[in-house]
């Protein structure tokens, strides 16, 4: 729990804090909450977590029946007393002055200008307290700040000062300055801590110190105090069943206990919470909350309040969000007739709030683009194209299994079957529909006719469940902003435990939220994140944090979260590794498949790694992609072994297959073939992985609309049933038997190691977990010990062993030295980056990082760097940079960005963005350049032009997406222009005489300003070659008005009809 950083103004500023005090009413307990009704509740991830539990409430209530409670919850995970990030508002700090006592905020930026803070409408702190008209303000704070130990106390003193000054300032009610309870952490349980690496009594001692930093300045300010830690250390030690989860988090019992003591503390009376009423009180205050978090969190709030807000956001999430808010208001009063009662009828009163708004969709029929008409069967196989010798089959459907509606993920466990994610929901729930009941599904071919006979629904009434992984602990799924574990614990292939891990994850842009799961060599889970969200992940070990994209890293065994990588790219959604461990990511939008390795270096909160060099050949370049897989199964052919797949949903609809050969430091990939393509215009490929007997399953999401910035969320036309899995085998290639992994010894698992296939490998070391760490050492070094090192598969032995016994808490450090030792840098390489998996196990990591970093080989180098940069409270990062050969630095293209970085991080200076010097023509005078310049930087904007028609306004031809390129489109007429940029446009198009078929419309920008559209034109028009007027904002206004009436996009023949090309 070491401090980062120390600011010297906080001693001053505390001191200053401490000293002055306004002339406000002090606050002591019991409050009156007759008087002060409005009750809202601030702070960290303990506040937070009470919305799921609802029994700080229920007591309330139960004890204050006259008092008309109005009761919500404003907690978020990670928050302090003065920074609140979200994604959707500018400033992160709650009041003016709290900056002060956190570090600089980073200012550098991805390629789009997406900087450390978010971007939208969310109202701040104070407007959100006065919109409650809040009366009595209950603050959760301390955990967070407790990592910094004693360095930490005085700045975290001044900060809560600031805050209660600040705050007695305020009138959230209109009248008074509201009464203020500061509630103090709970304390560290070490009976359910989940590494024995947590020194819980040095947790304790922090926690203790900075619950006596709260009550003392509460004292001083005059405001109510709740010690919960003081008690909360006692219910560890004497209750007879633990009450937390993971040392920090409160379980269910735990937050009965919690609440039963707030509610005592607050208002002086104490209730039990098991009687008729009471029941029925909690159960309406569930309700509630579920209601209140999908309006204060409203999943998918980029498009309610943040930048994806227009062009569709303002036809119906200001209706939306008002029924909520109608429909809380209800529910408060039902509440408080439990709690007096009365009678109120929920249901008149729910049919009485504000209608909806309707939404009509803006889809246009053509020959070529997603089709209203779904085929099934025979007529969905023929419009497939494979290579020859292959051919693909219909494993499962919506049709013989109506569950199966929109999958998203699929994995297959160690018996074989096949499990699936599905989110019918997608993309957010809406107010007057049915809860979520999103679900994962197993299936099981019971004959070996090559389909689906048999259907498990695993778990249900999820909400968007993007990723999940089945490991030794049981299957972790993404659930919003939570990491869910669901285990079954007596065996019927049913969830009958559901634990929230972790909180804290962002879900503001829903289809970027942590998704497409993937177990590393190591078995830690790798979740994807993509661009806009701000997480802050509250932890046994810290908070952790995050913003705009990257991959998070969780080890199941330890509970241990960070950041692998965060590097500027819109939405990753693919993750996988070769045979050799090294792992290989999409970056969905742009599309690029990318070397996982240089991005992995850590960097400070709010600032991005380099970016690895994209591998795909640029005319193969096909968006958005989603799935990644390596070819290992000898039902394949020879030559595709160790290459990689892609998916693509838009366009080219279909499966690619890249080589990846070894480069001097990275690597290097060219396209092999496409391996399937559809022209079923619904076929949308969203996942695949190889099965156990070898052949390979697809994950179709199936849908006639796809697309965020095209169609509205709400579009009707958004497909919430249809769904498919296909199996591809080769026809005269035998199928591989598959091996015995469920219920397998230690010694069958450990010889499953040696078979070729990576998945079966894969799903046997999770097995393996399963088992007392000590023995399966044990028995792998006698294992190992069978094969003569000239066996020409040794090394590949070592590896699967390597892999396994650094998975443990304990692992074997004779198995890691031959594997540092080897001749193959391979295996050199996984050693090293296993130093980072349990470094308290090695007592010699600055000379082993020493060593590697002057290995011959530059991946070795490469991963002790990444290593190091991860151990840098362990190992000199100044010292192994020093070991490095000095051409290094100018010599490689994936070595030098990342020497570079560290280098700057190690001498404590600032990680900068290089600022793009924008080549504006010559032929451009006067206002011209600025408005070029201006318009750069819309059409680098996330989600605007160059997403599709790319940097260099080439485009996407592979995928169908047109070039800007001296075409008539873009170099004739102006107002033609204009109006598609305004308007949109859907539907087939000719350019430089190729036909693109315009599946996907290209999104209307009527949230640009006149003069925005008038710049990015400007830009284009002459950029990439093409050399034409500029556009004036007067004309942008001329066009924009006289086709206010225009409803949806414009059809390119219309626009020819209206406007043709010259001749």
């Amino acid at each position: 729990m070491k401090s980062k950083y120390i600011h010297l103004v906080a001693n001053l500023i505390c001191g200053l804090a401490l000293c002055f005090n306004q002339s406000v009413e002090a606050s002591s307990l019991p409050i009156d909450l007759k008087e002060n009704p409005n009750v809202t509740i601030i702070g960290n991830g303990l506040g937070s977590r009470m919305q799921h539990f609802g029994f700080f409430e229920t007591s309330l209530y139960s004890t204050q029946p006259a008092a008309n409670i109005r009761f919500r919850n404003l907690c978020d995970d990670g928050n302090t007393a003065g920074f609140r990030p979200h994604s959707a508002r500018d400033n992160p700090f709650a009041f003016e002055g709290a900056q002060s006592f956190h570090p600089p905020l980073s200012e550098q930026k991805d390629r789009w200008g997406s900087g450390h803070t978010g971007k939208g409408t969310f109202k701040s702190p104070d407007s959100w307290l006065t919109e409650l008209k809040t009366d009595t303000l209950i603050a959760f704070f301390g955990y967070n700040e407790a990592f910094s130990e004693e360095a930490g106390i005085h700045n975290f003193k001044g900060e809560v000062s600031a805050f209660l000054k600040h705050t007695k300032s305020q009138r959230y009610n209109g009248k008074s300055a509201p009464e203020i309870v500061l509630v103090s952490p709970i304390a560290f349980d070490p009976s359910t801590q989940p590494s024995a690496d947590i020194d819980a009594a040095s947790y304790n001692k922090y926690l203790e110190l900075y619950t006596k930093a709260l009550k003392e300045v509460s004292e001083i300010e005059e405001v109510a105090f709740i010690d919960i830690f003081s008690p909360s250390k006692k219910w560890f030690h004497e209750a007879p069943e633990t009450l937390t989860l993971n040392g920090f988090q409160l379980n269910k019992d735990g937050y009965k206990k919690l609440s039963q003591e707030l509610s005592t503390r607050l208002t002086g009376q104490n209730i039990k919470l098991d009687s008729t009423t009471t029941k029925k009180i909690h159960t309406a205050v569930l309700d509630k909350n579920w209601l209140w978090n999908n309006y204060y969190k409203i999943p998918n709030g980029v498009h309610v309040f943040g930048r994806r807000h227009r062009p569709f956001g303002p036809k119906n999430y200001p209706f939306e969000l008002q029924k909520l808010k109608e429909m809380l208001d209800n529910r408060d009063q039902a509440i408080t007739a439990l709690a007096q009662k009365k009678r109120f009828d929920l249901k008149t009163a729910d049919a009485q709030t504000s209608p909806l708004a309707e939404v009509k969709t803006n889809f246009k029929t053509s020959r070529k683009n997603g089709s209203k008409t779904y085929l099934y069967g025979e007529d969905a196989l023929k419009k497939f194209s494979l290579p020859e010798g292959f051919k693909i089959e219909l494993f499962a459907s919506e049709k013989e299994f109506p569950n199966l509606a929109n999958p998203c993920q699929m994995s297959f466990d160690s018996k074989g079957r096949l499990w699936v994610s599905t989110m019918p929901s997608y993309p957010h729930y809406k107010v007057t529909d049915e809860k979520p009941n999103d679900k994962i599904l197993i299936y099981e071919d019971t004959n070996n006719d090559g389909k689906a006979d048999k259907e498990i629904v695993f778990a249900d009434q999820l909400q968007l469940p993007t990723g999940f992984e089945i490991t030794h602990k049981g299957v972790y799924v993404s659930q919003g902003s939570n990491l869910l574990l669901l285990e079954d614990t007596d065996n019927d292939d049913k969830a009958d435990k559901r634990t929230v891990i972790l909180s804290g994850f962002d879900d503001h842009d829903t289809h970027h939220a942590i998704s497409s799961f993937s177990q590393d060599p190591f078995g830690n889970i790798l979740m994807s994140e993509g661009t806009f969200l701000h997480s802050n992940v509250e932890t046994a070990y810290g908070v952790q944090r995050s913003s705009n994209g990257g991959f998070w890293r969780f080890n199941p065994s330890t509970q241990k979260l960070d950041r692998l990588a965060r590097v500027s790219i819109p939405n990753p959604w693919g993750i996988t590794f070769n045979v050799w461990g090294q792992g290989l990511f999409l970056d969905t939008s742009d599309p690029n498949a990318r070397w996982l390795t240089p991005a992995s270096i850590k960097v400070p909160y709010g600032y991005f790694a380099p970016l690895p060099a994209n591998l795909v050949e640029k005319n193969q370049r096909v968006r958005p992609t989603s799935g990644l897989e390596f070819v290992s199964s000898r039902h394949f052919p020879s030559y595709m072994q160790g290459d990689y797949l892609l998916n693509n949903v838009i366009g080219f609809r279909g499966t690619k297959q890249h080589t990846l050969e070894d480069g001097s430091v990275g690597f290097t990939s060219k396209h092999r073939q496409d391996l399937v393509s559809s022209d079923d215009t619904n076929y949308r490929p969203v996942d695949l992985e190889f099965a156990p007997d070898g052949s390979l399953f697809i994950v179709d999401w199936h849908n006639v609309l796809i697309g965020h910035m095209q169609h509205s969320a709400r579009d009707p036309l958004r497909d919430h049933k249809h769904g498919r899995i296909y199996r591809v085998t080769h026809k005269s290639l035998p199928l591989v038997k598959p091996s015995k992994i469920d219920g397998a010894t230690i010694a069958k698992l450990l010889e499953n190691l040696k078979l070729p296939e990576y998945r079966t490998r894969y799903r046997t070391r999770t097995e393996l977990r399963k088992f007392d760490s000590t023995k399966v050492n044990s028995a792998l070094m006698s294992w190992l010990k069978k094969f003569k090192t000239n066996d020409s598969k040794y090394d590949n032995y070592l590896l699967e062993a390597l892999l396994v016994t650094c998975s443990s808490d304990h692992p074997n450090l004779k198995i890691h030295n031959l594997a540092m030792e080897s001749n193959n840098f391979n295996l050199r390489c996984v050693a090293v980056r296993a130093l980072a998996q349990t470094p308290l196990e090695f007592n010699n990591l600055q000379q082993i990082l020493n060593k590697a970093a002057k290995d011959p080989h530059g991946r070795v180098r490469l991963e002790a760097l990444v290593v190091a940069s991860r151990l840098s409270n362990r190992v000199d990062l100044n010292v192994i940079l020093g070991q490095l050969p000095n051409d290094d630095i100018c010599e490689d293209a994936q070595l030098s960005p990342v020497i570079a970085t560290l280098r700057t991080l190690a001498s404590n200076q600032t990680i900068t963005s290089k600022k793009e010097k924008i080549k504006v023509p010559k032929h451009l005078k006067g206002k011209d350049i600025a408005r070029f310049a201006k318009g750069h930087e819309v059409y680098h904007r996330e989600a605007h032009c160059a997403t599709c028609h790319q940097e260099d306004g080439e485009g996407l031809p592979a995928a169908m997406f047109p070039p800007l390129t001296r075409t008539k489109w873009v170099l004739e007429d102006q107002e033609r222009l204009i109006k598609l940029v305004i308007h949109g446009l859907h539907g087939p198009i000719t350019i430089k005489d190729k036909q693109y078929p315009g599946l996907v419309p290209m999104s209307g920008f009527k949230a640009l300003t006149d003069q925005e559209i008038a710049d990015v034109l400007t830009f284009v028009r002459n950029s990439f070659g093409n050399k034409a007027s500029s556009v004036s904002p007067a004309l942008v206004k001329k066009v924009r008005a006289y086709t206010s009436d225009q409803e949806g996009f414009y059809a390119p023949e219309e626009l020819l009809i209206q406007h043709p090309h010259k001749k």
